[in-house]
């Protein structure tokens, strides 16, 4: 009895297929999933309590007590804008937060830029200890010379005004802002300022043509950075604020509180609405002039 075998078959080499590679591209994206996944993550938890501080801006009282959180408004009107304004004196509040926020960041401003550039440009006996001093102030904490402040502006008559307020952040910004400006300032090269006055130029010509143009970036930085704390500022302003027509907003929003401690919650969602999303479109108008002055002084 004969038997036949079954012939394999002989593959080529031709007939290997290689691995199948993954694209360039697939490589990429699953390289970068991560990061896409932690951006996304980072990106919901600051957008999703924004949209939920706008929807309940629209919302009714009824609606806050007896409608799930996540519901959508159900009548979409500004009457909650229309009573934080009005009714809520929201309209005052922010012009007490103007008249104070305007004069003491420019004081901020113009006293701290003049002071980083003396003691980083001008080369005179006793800078470093005025430095070392400018440092200081920066470790002593707010909370402690509330009480003797207050003391001094009673004995002077200051506290039924803005003035109160005007200087102590003005004195509480001036040392951060010398210490950033003396950086910023640190970082322009020597030969132009010793080229201005080779050419006749006085120091205050050297200043005001040459040193401040140079770091326009830095004090839009600097300047943005000392807003935010004046403007969003609540204990300084609840210390040294006496009388109720002299609230700034972030007082003023104590103040949608009824006489038996209910809140009235859409003018109180619409009121931190109008400060909350006013200061993020001007953070976005200067975005890229910040991040231009976050890295000026960081390479020489």
């Amino acid at each position: 009895m004969s038997s036949t075998a079954l012939a394999t078959p002989v593959r080529t080499p031709t007939d290997v297929r290689p691995p199948r590679r993954r694209s360039p591209r697939g490589r990429r994206i699953l390289k970068a999933l991560p990061k896409i996944i932690v951006i996304g993550v980072l990106l919901i938890t600051v957008v999703y309590p924004l949209f939920w501080l706008l929807m309940g801006s629209f919302k009714t009282q009824d609606e806050f007590l007896n409608s799930p959180t996540w519901a959508l408004p159900e009548t979409w009107t500004f009457d909650n804008y229309i009573e934080a304004w009005t009714t809520g004196n929201l309209g005052t509040y922010v012009r007490n937060s103007i008249l104070a926020t305007a004069p003491a960041l420019f004081l901020t401003i113009v006293f701290g830029v003049a002071a980083g550039f003396a003691l980083e440009v001008m080369v005179w006996k006793g800078r470093g200890v005025v430095l070392l001093a400018f440092l200081a102030g920066i470790m002593v904490p707010g909370q402690m010379i509330l009480l003797p402040l207050f003391t001094i502006y009673f004995k002077t008559g200051l506290t039924g005004s803005l003035l109160p307020l005007i200087i102590t952040y003005t004195a509480i910004g001036l040392p951060l802002t010398v210490f950033m400006m003396a950086t910023y300032f640190r970082s322009v090269p020597r030969e132009i300022f010793e080229a201005a006055t080779l050419d006749g130029a006085s120091i205050f010509r050297t200043f005001r043509s040459i040193g401040f143009p140079l770091v326009k970036n830095a004090i839009f930085t600097v300047a943005l950075v000392q807003f935010f704390f004046i403007w969003n500022d609540l204990l300084i302003a609840l210390t040294f604020t006496t009388r109720s027509d002299l609230r700034t907003i972030q007082v003023g929003l104590l103040n949608f509180t009824g006489q038996f401690g209910q809140v009235q919650y859409g003018p109180t969602f619409a009121a931190i609405c109008i400060n909350v999303f006013g200061t993020l479109v001007l953070y976005l108008i200067l975005n890229q002039r910040v991040m231009k002055g976050l890295t000026a002084g960081a390479v020489k």
